[in-house]
């Protein structure tokens, strides 16, 4: 792995108008490694004359920042993915250090997939057009899209570097100027990130700020010179952000928690309805929004298939991240980890059966990091709180259905609405199913993909606003029209 020094700084200052900057307030926050505690850096805890800087420092930049050209503007948001992917291992090895995703994950999902939401909205905005049209003989109807000025954006812990880029790139491409707050537990890949970044935008387009949610994050959503919010995080927080919008009458987009489904009928591809399983609930840990945490399963292939799910669990290689092998790799922190671990006693107290997993990994070199055992928890009613509740970790609820129809009603007995999925050889009756989940994202025989292109939001508590595919230019964007008459002659009425 080398030295952490080879892959991040000691420490680390608040990036406003194109500079590193101290805080106002001199206050400071650490950062460790949760796979093994080590000490990995400092950051800067900005205060409220932090943020009030950073806002005129993007008020100053967009004067100019609006009128750049959208093929201007491409370029460097390409420029941007360039770099991007010309510092791959040391931006993967970042992110693994600071949040525990093992290896493989940040090097060839979350820095390339980071990469490709700069290139998508590059190309989207060279093909953006407007609207002209003709409303009678004599009058000329034009919209076109105007940028909202500054935005102010928070992202969790979860995907530090691709909840950036989704946020940034389409800001970016629309024309605004931008504050960013990551989490106080995952700051350094974006930070490292943002010294690409600044290679190539002008001052003051780009501002991260560094702190705790309680103070930098509501010192953003207080500010009154922001225009639009922009949140990923929890549902409980999520009421905040939309209640500090609403008090400005400012447009935000939340993208929150969920409880998605994952559904496997009889006549699904076993093999690849494995995969597909573990993919659900495995990946990042299972510390994932979209996670399919509620495996629904048709009764007459329940037992069998959770054998199976359970004897793939138990062969998942659970490790140091950075390691080649590792396949799931450390919980965010000590309090997540006792928050799922507490989980697992609630589902066995409700009458749930662990048939794998429940436990802290303890042995040998991860005996000081965050590691949780993949664990399933069957015979689970969905009434049952760990049926309806945001686990955020790699424990799976198991839930037997008899049909179609009651597979739809339990994948609907939520109050989330983000994700899903549903396998089965029968492509109408997979279609009948993902039509009729109400969540903003199915996955037909596949789950956890989330390709640049492919719009990515929440039905009911899980959020509004879509991403990742370019209708969230518009929720960038003010639509202006424009009226105009060509004719010479009066209207008549004075």
């Amino acid at each position: 792995m080398g030295k952490y020094s080879d892959y991040i700084d000691d420490s680390y200052k608040l990036f406003i108008g194109g500079k590193w900057v101290d805080g106002k307030e001199g206050k400071t926050f650490k950062s460790y490694n949760p796979s093994n505690g080590d000490y990995l850096c400092t950051c800067v805890e900005a205060g409220k004359e932090d943020v009030d800087l950073a806002v005129k420092s993007a008020w100053k930049a967009f004067e100019t920042w609006q009128y750049v050209s959208p093929a201007e503007r491409a370029r460097m948001l390409n420029k941007i993915a360039d770099l991007i992917d010309e510092n791959r291992e040391k931006l993967a090895m970042a992110e693994t250090l600071d949040n525990g995703k093992p290896l493989r994950e940040s090097e060839n999902i979350d820095v390339p997939y980071s990469a490709d939401q700069f290139r998508y909205f590059a190309s989207c905005i060279r093909a953006d057009e407007g609207v002209a049209t003709y409303l009678d003989k004599d009058m000329l109807n034009l919209i076109v899209r105007e940028p909202i000025g500054v935005v102010g954006q928070i992202i969790p812990w979860n995907f530090p570097l691709l909840m950036a880029a989704w946020k940034i790139a389409p800001a970016l491409a629309a024309g605004n100027c931008v504050i960013m707050k990551p989490s106080s537990s995952t700051s350094v890949s974006l930070l490292e990130m943002t010294k690409l970044m600044a290679q190539v935008l002008p001052d003051g387009v780009l501002n991260i700020i560094t702190g705790h949610g309680s103070t930098a994050g509501q010192y953003i959503l207080d500010h009154p010179d922001i225009r639009k919010l922009a949140f990923t995080g929890s549902t409980a927080v999520g009421y905040t952000v939309a209640e500090a919008a609403a008090k400005k009458v400012i447009p935000a987009t939340l993208e929150l928690g969920g409880k998605s489904a994952n559904i496997f009928f009889d006549d699904m591809p076993w093999d690849k309805a494995l995969e597909g399983i573990q993919m659900g609930i495995l990946f990042n840990q299972g510390q994932v929004c979209c996670a399919g945490s509620r495996a629904l399963i048709q009764e007459d292939i329940y037992d069998k298939f959770l054998d199976a799910a359970a004897n793939a669990f138990n062969n998942i290689k659970v490790g140091l991240p950075w390691k080649k092998d590792t396949v799931m790799g450390s919980q965010i922190d000590e309090r997540q980890l006792n928050k799922i671990l507490n989980y697992v006693e609630i589902g066995k107290k409700e009458g749930a059966r662990v048939i794998c997993g429940g436990h802290r990994i303890t042995d040998g070199e991860l005996a000081k990091g965050c590691f949780m055992q993949p664990t399933i928890l069957a015979d689970v009613d969905n009434k049952m709180r760990v049926a309806q509740e945001e686990i955020f970790g790699p424990v799976l609820v198991a839930v037997k259905f008899k049909d179609e129809d009651d597979a739809i009603r339990i994948a609907n007995e939520s109050d989330y609405g983000l994700g899903g999925g549903v396998w089965s050889h029968n492509i109408n009756r997979a279609l009948r199913v993902a039509r009729k989940v109400n969540t903003g994202r199915m996955w037909v025989n596949n789950y956890n993909n989330i390709p640049a292109g492919a719009s990515f939001g929440g039905y009911k508590k899980s959020g509004y606003g879509r991403e990742t595919n370019k209708m969230i230019l518009d929720a960038y964007s003010e639509m202006k029209n424009i009226l105009i008459s060509i004719g010479d002659e009066k209207f008549g009425l004075y």
